[in-house]
């Protein structure tokens, strides 16, 4: 028995040691340092909450960080409450217009989208900010709320440093493309379709 276990722990210290060996190669020909585009999209739950997680980390390192909400109400989260109560170096906007089968009117989405696009573009050229994070973006696009190539060349031409988070399901092939890193949100099961009331602190 004892052997066995020994055996044991030396296949996992060498499976380990291969799995070190493998990470710190990437790690070290990962040699360019610059900003990224983040595109969190898929239909499940989490994605403006991940978005959020990374607003978190980097004020943790006191860095400046644009928030911009597409298709948003005017109910705020509780995400949001806390970075408007608590945290005033962040700079956020909310489009405020509420979900478009709510509007029910395209013309004044399109106007509230320019409006919102208005807000976040000059973060986009501007170098102290080192993360943008666009929710809910991806509808504009696939709308056609915003101009595609617009918004797409906004983001290229950003300040090498600044990183961009996008949100949102959909949004075509292009932003697909364009982004560094694309995490699809995969609705497996979801408390809403067995009649769940969405729950404060938990889904807003």
């Amino acid at each position: 028995m004892t052997d066995d276990i020994a055996q044991k722990d030396q296949t996992h210290k060498k499976k380990m040691q291969k799995q070190k060996e493998n990470i710190d190669a990437k790690i070290a020909s990962a040699d360019e340092e610059r900003g990224v585009a983040i595109l969190l999209t898929g239909d499940g739950k989490g994605k403006t909450s991940s978005a959020f997680g990374m607003v978190l980390r980097a004020l943790g390192y006191g860095y400046r960080v644009g928030v911009v909400q597409f298709i948003k109400g005017e109910q705020l989260s509780g995400e949001e409450l806390y970075l408007k109560n608590h945290l005033p170096e962040v700079d956020f906007y909310q489009m405020g217009t509420g979900f478009t089968w709510d509007t029910q009117d395209r013309s004044g989405d399109m106007a509230a989208a320019e409006k919102t696009w208005a807000f976040v573009e000059p973060m986009l050229k501007d170098p102290s900010y080192h993360l943008v994070v666009m929710d809910e973006v991806t509808y504009m696009l696939s709308f056609k709320y915003l101009d595609e190539d617009r918004v797409l060349n906004a983001i290229r031409s950003r300040p090498a440093n600044q990183s961009v988070v996008l949100t949102g399901r959909g949004g075509g092939k292009a932003i697909r493309e364009l982004a560094d890193t694309v995490s699809e949100v995969k609705d497996i099961k979801h408390a809403y379709h067995d009649g769940i009331k969405a729950r404060k602190g938990v889904d807003f």
